[in-house]
């Protein structure tokens, strides 16, 4: 396969790696060998499947062949392989005829030729076979070991030309065409556009709903790219375009290929990981494994990329020693000034490329697993039981998808780090020994106590992001508690109370983030110095043993120590991603790991001739497997199809908790449940998804008109929707925030009816409505349209109880009557119980019904003027403007100054960095005075007498080393301070301006917006931005001094930099507007998913209960798709602007070696120029470094941007107003009077109070009553000033309301809401948060409330759990 060259190679012993090197005779020899096995190897597979298509050739015929059109990668497989072909013939005819070598040489090229040319056939042939698409497994392994056999012989070639022994011309050509060509097919048989097991995956029944909805969406450009567009990133320019033309959309960027998709990496993911026993113990390995296995390819390639990448950076080095004697003048042939700066060019040209490559590949691989993560984490939740969820509360499970999916999806930057470091190590060490020779084996075992060193550092690194994210997932839980119950917050005069405690919570976070980022400066302090104490090891052993020291060999030295610098600085946030992404890994792996809800609670009875729809016998159910009492036991009923079941009893004797066994929600202790038929479920709390009301009745079936009208009218909705300002298809709140009670509980009863299920479980539904409404709903949906259906519905009101045909009587967990209404009425005493504490309290109202015709002539008035306030809605709700949810606000145009101005205030008010580009700058300067002082004063050549001994040499150089070392541990904990600072004032800021906004805010911005920021925004400002500022200073400031030094060897490089530091600006400025604004998409896209995730667990009842579980999946599945596709897009517009500066610098470099080769000998000095190109080296990667980072710098200050927009809310009125405070005794009577009181929800709403007047007088008892939706609750809210009167006063014993202070006025009110609240803690902090009461006066409250007696049974008393 190759010339064969006649060279003496020996064995030396004085360099260690001689014994890798073959004679080029043996390389033909082994070439010719496994060339020939490959084609035995081709001809036994052709013959085998030659008999296999004879033996069934009749079915295959039969089938027919349906020929799938050559893909474009395979053509260019085809393309490489005959070309291969090609040339290794052309070589093997002028080998025979013109260069007359060795015959064994003549059969290795002629075998090669023949070998390329059977595999261009078999691929051929591949093509017409429409049964083989897939490329043969042979052919792949021939290529890797191809390209491995390749890249050693080249690195022989150089060696051998180091020695200045004979290599010939075609033999290093015909090397570099196997390495290029063998990692080209490499490449394209590891790539693929989502083809092959994705694909085939998708054939798996999850989600055929959402594959027909996606496949009409116009797919990324990347997905049908050429393989030059894929170099160059030019699929990413029509994006890049326009977005210059006008600001993008999210639905101007096309969605991601198939393959990438959340649906069939989640199936790849699921088939991959792996069970013990059937049971879910997933270890973290584990999960790594699968997360691997699901996006392998994509890691694969990164990871080939990195490798060439890794190699390319070290040939200048290597070669450095040559540059600087050819430009002292010893030249070994004509043009080897050219060829060197030749050999750098493509060296930097590959560097360049497959950086860029190995980033995209990374990066796309991070997406894939955070995708499948968020949906691994959201299919979990959908299947944990109640009893599992109490360890963990939704804020935790939210942090898991939005910080720690996020945080694991992010290593992938860093996941070659640790190898690729070795990597470098190695091949540093080598080239050290190369110029440095047996003075460089000191700078091993000082690598090695760099790296010991920081060992400590790392593990107590590992220990700090553990209690960090434990302490992050308390403040969350909180958080999400306190907001979710911010209403009886605002109305109980709590805020304030309860945002100190997030204040706590925060506070022993902080001084968890404040030990980690502080070990994170001490790891970044010792790695920062590992450069200079390594080289000052390496060059104090070279005077040691008196190995005279040449400049050529101490550039060749210091340029691997300049590279080396690159991974080695990066290592701290590599080991702090490490430890972090650790700590991810195992906390996703140990909530997975939790117990899902039991499928066998519930039989399932078939639907054919079955009369019994639920049956339990001797049941016995328990919502904790520990305690020794069930929540239900002897359990034993059975309901007949079409059955009307009535479950009455106390408050407390298990009614619930018997429909949520049938459900299937209560581990099950023993007995047999069954069902038959679909079920329906209506809970007690009114669970409403954001979204339209047609969308929430709808629930996710298609839409039936007639059905839907009989549907809205039993449920007596269309009064309700004519007030609506867009009907049914108005926007709801979040949890419903814009509806009333009753309204949300008849939308909830429509969403099951418009099911049309088999049994329906009603859990006192009609407790939230009006008598006459729920009159009504009994009569036309249970009587009505469900008279043919199974019907079980818990109730108080027992005058519903007659039209039952079972009732069952609870008492303790236990059914103690069963029967027809009048045959257990004299039966037993629980039931008589019942109707006579109902009958005593009808008796009691009726003692108030003297002034009941006033009440009626006031009703009629209250109904003329509520059927004038509809009419006046209906025609204000025509208006766009009328929702109450708006889309979440996003700023435009790039991120002001005025941001970065007012993140760096926050800290000191921005004195400390100045202090920081100081430091930094005099680190710089000390850096490039080290590398000056050592070129020089060390000679170019032996022959010349250094100026100075070899003890002033290396004492200086420690001296500047060690200042320079000072200069970065300074840094490091100024940065680590600064930023600290920084993300505690956001944080408090942002939380008390949140506390203290209106209640319209929380009603119109749904909970996952403010969680958004509270945990992903936050996280951000705690540890990335302080690291991404430091970063763009460290790259300038280095960019600067390259420049600087070049530009003092060789001014006219300015002539060079000019126009490119122009045209980088300019694609910088082209960039930018669409890298921008998919940034904040991205960042937008995020909250809808937060949002989802919070809704779809508080409501999993519901969802389970109509088996609703793979829509809401697939609604997940869709969110993070959209994500997905524009932070795919973010990545794809970064590496494209990356790669056109990394290709411009290189052009830069190039051009200025040619103007130092082409300068006559002696202009020059070499030291100095071999100096200014062992910097210049460094130029492209720092420059889109410094890129990058700005670029990336700007999409995370996205994050500040959204926080400083809750830090500018407007806040309520103050608190406390001193110079109007009441009296401690007021109100003392309680007089209300309001007069013209106007209110509406928002500026964009309609009026809901038109002109009110009236008066309460003090001392009395005022009932409030109207339909449904009238405006109760809205009095009731302007009272404790939750919305603000648009016009009018309220006075209460003369005093204006509007006057005081928010706390004063609801402080001396009390209230108690619709939705009963409880917060996490005990009895006491629950009845009195702000610690005011005595215990005397808390016990008496729970005594007049019949608690008292439950309370002390418990162990702990008032500081028992609530």
């Amino acid at each position: 396969m190759r010339v064969n060259i006649l060279v003496n190679t020996h064995f030396l012993m004085g360099n260690p790696i001689d014994f890798l090197h073959l004679q080029p005779i043996y390389f033909s020899l082994l070439s010719f060998f496994f060339n020939l096995v490959l084609l035995l190897l081709l001809f036994c597979s052709w013959v085998c499947k030659k008999k296999v298509a004879c033996e069934n050739s009749d079915g295959f015929i039969n089938e027919g062949i349906k020929k799938v059109p050559f893909s474009y990668n395979k053509k260019l497989v085809l393309l490489c392989c005959v070309s291969l072909s090609v040339f290794y013939s052309v070589l093997f005819l002028l080998s025979l005829f013109h260069w007359h070598t060795n015959g064994w040489v003549l059969l290795d090229l002629l075998f090669a030729a023949l070998a390329w040319g059977a595999i261009s056939i078999i691929l051929r042939c591949v093509n017409n076979d429409s049964q083989e698409q897939k490329l043969p497994f042979l052919l792949k392994v021939w290529w890797v070991f191809y390209t491995m056999v390749s890249s050693y012989r080249l690195v022989v070639d150089f060696i051998l030309y180091e020695k200045q022994e004979l290599v010939t011309v075609h033999t290093v050509i015909s090397d570099l065409v196997g390495v290029c060509t063998g990692l080209f097919l490499c490449f394209l048989c590891l790539w693929k556009k989502g083809e092959g097991e994705r694909i085939n995956l998708l054939k798996e029944p999850l989600l055929s709903s959402a594959e027909s909805s996606v496949n009409d969406e116009i797919t990324t450009p990347f997905s049908k790219a050429g393989i030059l567009s894929l170099m160059s990133f030019s699929w990413m320019s029509p994006l890049v375009t326009l977005g210059n033309e006008k600001i993008i959309d999210s639905k101007d960027v096309p969605q991601v290929d198939r393959g990438d998709r959340a649906e069939s990496l989640f199936l790849i993911f699921r088939r991959k990981l792996e069970w013990d026993d059937g049971e879910r113990r997933i270890t973290t390995f584990k999960l790594i494994k699968a997360l691997f296995l699901s996006v392998w390819r994509d890691i694969v390639i990164s990871t080939l990329f990195a490798f060439v990448y890794t190699f390319s950076c070290y040939v200048a080095p290597y070669l450095m020693d040559n540059f600087v004697q050819y430009l002292n003048g010893n030249r070994q042939y004509k043009y080897q000034g050219y060829v060197l700066v030749t050999t750098f060019f493509v060296a930097k040209l590959v560097e360049c490329q497959t950086r860029r490559q190995w980033f995209f590949w990374a990066a796309k691989a991070g997406l894939g697993m955070r995708s499948v993560l968020v949906s691994m984490i959201y299919e979990k939740g959908l299947t944990l039981p109640c009893h599992s969820k109490q360890g963990h509360t939704s804020g935790e499970i939210i942090n898991l998808m939005a910080v720690d999916a996020d945080r694991i999806g992010a290593f992938s930057w860093f996941m070659h780090d640790p190898w690729i470091l070795v990597l470098q190590i190695s091949l540093a060490l080598w080239i050290l020994y190369k110029s440095l020779g047996l003075g460089s084996i000191a700078a091993f075992p000082a690598t090695i106590l760099v790296m010991l060193a920081n060992y400590p550092f790392a593990k107590l690194e590992e220990k700090f992001q553990s209690s960090l994210m434990k302490s992050k997932d308390n403040r969350m839980k909180k958080t999400s508690e306190v907001l979710l119950n911010m209403k009886i917050l605002k109305l109980q005069g709590w805020e304030m109370k309860f945002l100190s405690k997030i204040l706590e919570l925060r506070h022993i976070e902080a001084g968890w983030l404040k030990k980690f980022v502080y070990n994170s400066s001490g790891i970044s302090s010792v790695l920062w110095t590992a450069p200079s104490f390594i080289s000052a090891t390496a060059f104090g052993a070279c005077i040691l043993l008196k190995i005279p020291l040449e400049s050529g060999k101490i550039l060749a030295a210091l340029a691997t120590f300049r590279i080396l610098q690159g991974p080695i600085y990066k290592l701290p946030e590599t080991i702090s991603m490490i430890v972090q992404t650790k700590v991810s890994l195992s906390r996703i792996a140990s909530f997975l790991c939790l117990d899902d809800l039991k499928q066998d609670v519930v039989g399932r009875l078939p639907s054919e001739n079955s009369e019994i729809a639920v049956e339990i016998t001797n049941g016995t159910f328990s919502w904790d497997d520990s305690s020794p009492v069930p929540t239900l036991r002897d359990m034993n009923f059975k309901v007949s199809q079409g059955m009307n079941v009535a479950i009455c009893g106390t408050v407390g004797s298990g009614k619930s908790s018997l429909l949520s066994s049938i459900l299937g929600e209560v581990p099950k202790i023993s007995g047999n449940l069954n069902v038959c038929g679909r079920k329906a479920y209506i809970a007690q709390s009114p669970w409403i998804q954001s979204g339209k009301v047609e969308e929430n009745i709808l629930f996710g079936k298609p839409m039936e008109r007639e059905w839907y009208e009989r549907v809205l009218e039993a449920c007596s909705l269309n009064k309700d929707l004519e007030i609506l300002p867009f009907h049914d298809q108005t926007v709801i709140g979040e949890r419903g925030i814009n509806l009333s009670g009753g309204q949300k509980q008849r939308i909830q009863i429509a969403r099951a009816l418009y099911q049309n299920a088999d049994i329906y479980l009603f859990d006192d539904p009609f407790s939230a409505v009006d008598a006459h409404t729920g009159s009504h709903l009994f009569k036309e949906v249970l009587l009505g349209l469900l008279r043919h259906k199974t019907v079980l519905y818990v109730t108080h009101q027992v005058e519903f109880l007659p039209e039952a045909d079972l009732i069952l009587v609870m008492k303790d967990g236990k059914i103690t009557q069963a029967g027809k209404y009048n045959e257990i009425l004299d039966s037993g005493t629980d039931f008589m119980e019942l109707v006579g504490a109902h009958t005593d309290a009808l008796a009691t109202v009726g003692s108030y019904e003297t002034g009941c015709d006033s009440a009626k002539s006031t009703m009629n008035k209250e109904n003329d003027l509520l059927h004038d306030e509809e009419k006046e809605e209906k025609i204000l709700g025509n208006k766009p403007s009328g929702q109450l949810v708006q889309e979440e606000e996003r700023e435009k145009g790039k991120v002001g100054f005025i941001v970065y101005q007012k993140y760096m205030a926050l800290a000191y008010g921005g004195a400390v960095i100045p202090l920081i580009l100081i430091v930094q700058i005099l680190f710089q300067l000390l850096n490039i005075g080290s590398n000056y002082w050592m070129t020089w004063v060390t000679p170019v050549s032996k022959d010349t007498e250094p100026p100075v001994s070899g003890f002033t040499l290396i004492l200086v150089y420690v001296l500047l080393a060690i200042a320079s070392s000072f200069c970065i541990l300074v840094r490091a904990l100024l940065v680590a301070m600064t930023g600290f600072k920084i993300a505690t004032e956001l944080f408090t800021q942002m939380h008390l301006r949140i506390f203290r906004a209106s209640m319209s805010f929380f009603d119109s911005t749904p909970m996952g917006r403010i969680l958004n920021r509270a945990s992903t925004d936050q996280s951000v400002a705690d540890l990335r931005l302080p690291g991404q500022f430091a970063y763009v200073a460290i790259a300038a400031i280095n960019i600067l001094g390259i420049i600087g030094v070049m530009v003092q060897v060789a001014w006219q490089v300015l002539i060079i930099f000019i126009p490119v530091v122009a045209a980088c600006a300019w694609y910088r400025q082209y960039y930018i507007s669409a890298a921008r604004e998919l940034a904040r998409l991205a960042g937008i896209s995020r909250s809808p998913m937060v949002h989802h995730f919070s809704e779809t667990l508080s409501g999993i009842t519901t969802i389970r209960s109509f088996d609703q579980e793979p829509r809401f999946r697939g609604d997940i599945m869709r969110l993070s798709d959209c994500y997905s596709r524009l932070r795919f897009h973010s990545t794809g517009v970064m590496e494209w602007l990356c790669f056109r500066l990394d290709l411009l610098s290189t052009i830069a470099f190039a051009c200025s070696l040619v103007i130092l080769v082409s300068a006559p000998e002696g202009v020059i000095n070499p030291s100095f120029a071999g100096l200014a190109v062992t910097y210049a080296l460094n130029l492209n990667s720092l420059q889109s470094t410094l890129v990058w980072t700005l670029c990336d710098l700007e999409n995370k200050m996205i994050s500040v941007e959204r926080m400083l927009q809750y830090i500018n809310i407007p806040s309520e009125p103050p608190l406390v107003i001193e110079s109007t405070r009441p009296e401690k005794s007021w109100p003392s009577r309680g007089e209300i009077t309001i007069c013209n009181l106007q209110v509406r929800y928002g500026p964009h709403l309609p009026m809901v109070l038109h002109g009110l007047t009236c008066n309460f007088p003090g001392g009395l008892k005022t009932g409030i009553v109207g339909r449904t939706g009238c405006g109760k609750s809205t009095l009731i809210q302007t009272l404790f000033r939750i919305v603000e009167p648009a016009a009018g006063e309220i006075r209460i014993d003369g005093i204006n309301i509007l006057t005081i202070g928010l706390h004063d006025l609801r402080s001396r009110l009390s209230i108690i809401p619709q939705d009963p609240t409880m917060f996490e803690g005990t009895v006491r902090s629950n009845l009195d948060p702000l610690e005011e009461y005595a215990d005397d006066q808390i016990w008496e409250a729970l005594d007049r409330c019949q608690l008292g007696d439950e309370v002390r049974k418990k162990e702990l008393k008032l500081d028992s759990p609530g």
